[in-house]
């Protein structure tokens, strides 16, 4: 179990009051179910107990620790309890000297999207389906007052504690929950993140009322999914898989998204950026070791995956809430 003491307190000044006396059930019961939280401890528990001095969650890797605040032994200590965390796929981070290098440049995505958000400074924000947490650090390191990332692959909530193990309180927790386990009806955050889920929904237009339902009036969306090129109305539904992920059901594209937001109620909506992921953005590392985007495509025409489909095409559109 991850201990969220720090966060109840925060919850209670919050429209969230309601919500953190129902979580920690939820958190209970999302770790009850997971055979591997015995050997996710035990790994956590290798971490030696110090308080990293020296920051930094502005820098493309998330700065905890410098390397001249532990010695040799100790930097081998937490590289070896961190490795044993792998997969590590959203990231880089920095720990003591420690270079975590993950499958995904999540900071080249962040560097895409930042220019175009409001400030983040003084915001709450929701972050669904943050992986790791790196995204949510960013947020804090642009000034969030309280940053709350869902993601229910438990893996990756842990690889979250391990980072947030060298840390005082800093307002940034990720949880081991899903979308469908946020109370209706919400209306409590200022800024929404959904990047890379909405093409893993069955029901894509009920995932955007979710977003919605979780935005107080006036707030803000980040969209980042899938997309393919084509008129209004036109969406890839694929036959199987795509990119060899069995979990895809709808890339639409960016006429076709930007209508469904209009439909689920979404004012304001822009095209922030729109990327062809890049072999050097999504790749195997000594801390993913799996297969990865180049694996994922035909080896003999990399603008289509190993399908036949259109290679990787992602946009994040920005949107907001009606006030």
């Amino acid at each position: 179990m991850i201990d969220y003491s720090a966060l109840y307190p925060r919850l209670k000044e919050t429209e969230l009051a309601a919500w953190g006396e129902q979580l920690p059930a939820q958190i209970a019961d999302a770790f009850a179910r997971h055979g591997d939280t015995p050997k996710w401890n035990a790994a956590k528990a290798k971490l030696p107990d110090i308080e990293a001095r020296q920051l930094d969650f502005s820098s493309p890797a998330v700065m905890v620790g410098g390397a001249d605040e532990v010695d040799e032994a100790t930097r081998s200590q937490i590289e070896s309890a961190l490795k044993e965390l792998t997969p590590w796929r959203k990231g880089p981070f920095t720990i003591f000297g420690v270079h975590i290098d993950t499958e995904w440049r999540s900071d080249w995505k962040w560097d895409r999207v930042l220019p175009h958000l409001s400030p983040l400074s003084g915001r709450t924000i929701l972050d669904v389906g943050c992986g790791s947490g790196y995204h949510c650090w960013r947020m804090k390191g642009e000034g969030a007052k309280l940053v709350i990332g869902i993601d229910p692959t438990l893996l990756f909530v842990m690889q979250y504690n391990a980072v947030n193990h060298f840390l005082p309180d800093q307002g940034v927790y990720v949880l081991p929950l899903g979308i469908q386990h946020m109370p209706q009806r919400l209306e409590a955050f200022d800024t929404v993140f959904s990047m890379g889920v909405l093409y893993h929904r069955r029901s894509p237009i009920d995932h955007l009322f979710e977003l919605k339902a979780c935005l107080r009036p006036g707030g803000e969306l980040v969209l980042e999914t899938l997309v393919v090129e084509g008129e209004k109305g036109y969406s890839l539904m694929p036959q199987t898989r795509y990119a060899k992920m069995r979990n895809v059901w709808f890339i639409p594209s960016v006429a076709t998204l930007e209508l469904w937001l209009q439909r689920a109620g979404f004012r304001d909506i822009t095209l922030a950026d729109l990327n062809r992921t890049r072999l050097e953005e999504q790749r195997a590392t000594q801390w993913m070791q799996f297969e990865s985007l180049a694996d994922f495509l035909d080896p003999s025409d990399r603008s289509k995956t190993a399908e036949g489909y259109p290679a990787p095409l992602r946009a994040t559109l920005i949107a907001r809430k009606p006030a």
